[in-house]
């Protein structure tokens, strides 16, 4: 069992920027496939971004060109670095991962809360 544990979330005003973590219980060079959603008070769950251990990174359009998905080895850790961001970027984030397949494990969210 992996755990995952994202940190980082906040208050943040519009055109700001927030990085959030997410911390996993093993190597994450075991785990082939991380990604991260997102999911609104009134909306699906979301896809954000999705990172293979070969570097190959997707982006949502909605996000493509201000959030940027990186990885620390050292540290176990991945991060998503959210510029720019809008009130449409409100929402409790998830970090995912998998050994062998996408979404095996989930972290327990952290809140993000675009407002002025």
């Amino acid at each position: 069992q992996v755990q995952l544990v994202e940190s980082g979330g906040g208050l943040v005003q519009p055109g700001g920027s927030l990085r959030l973590s997410c911390q996993a219980s093993t190597s994450i060079s075991s785990l082939k496939f991380i990604s991260w959603y997102r999911q609104s008070a009134n909306d699906d769950r979301e896809f954000v971004a999705f990172m293979k251990n070969d570097g190959t990174i997707t982006y949502a359009d909605s996000v493509k060109g201000r959030f940027t998905l990186s990885r620390d080895s050292a540290k176990d850790t991945v991060f998503l670095q959210m510029n720019a961001v809008n009130p449409s970027d409100t929402a409790v984030y998830y970090c995912t991962a998998g050994q062998t397949v996408p979404g095996r494990f989930w972290g327990p969210g952290t809140q993000v809360t675009v407002s002025s």
